[in-house]
């Protein structure tokens, strides 16, 4: 918490960018301080990757997934976009990152087993 404000992080696929846009709107006038991604590399911000090398390409990935834990380490839960029910890799390692952090866990939409 910051001050009365509960802090969230959006988790899920990138190529989802208006299901990320949506839930940053409707869960800051729902009165929370939302963290999101920085960039939106399966849906739009293609040119990011398209100048760098393989090896450049592999470091910048893992430390986007890594900044995005450095995120979920700030905000008191994560909100899952699971649009259509899909996670990916990325999104489950950082549920399971959230759950063994002590973080609260919501869905967008029902989560069979989670």
């Amino acid at each position: 918490m910051v001050g009365k404000y509960k802090v969230v992080t959006l988790c899920g696929s990138t190529r989802f960018k208006e299901a990320f846009l949506e839930a940053q709107k409707r869960l800051t006038l729902e009165g929370y301080i939302v963290i999101s991604v920085g960039l939106f590399g399966h849906s739009g911000d293609n040119e990011v990757w398209e100048q760098m090398d393989e090896g450049t390409l592999t470091a910048t990935k893992e430390m986007l997934d890594d900044m995005h834990k450095r995120k979920i380490d700030m905000a008191d839960e994560i909100y899952v976009l699971n649009v259509g029910g899909y996670i990916g890799s990325s999104t489950r390692s950082e549920i399971e990152y959230a759950k063994a952090t002590g973080k609260e866990v919501r869905y967008l939409e029902s989560e069979s087993g989670a």
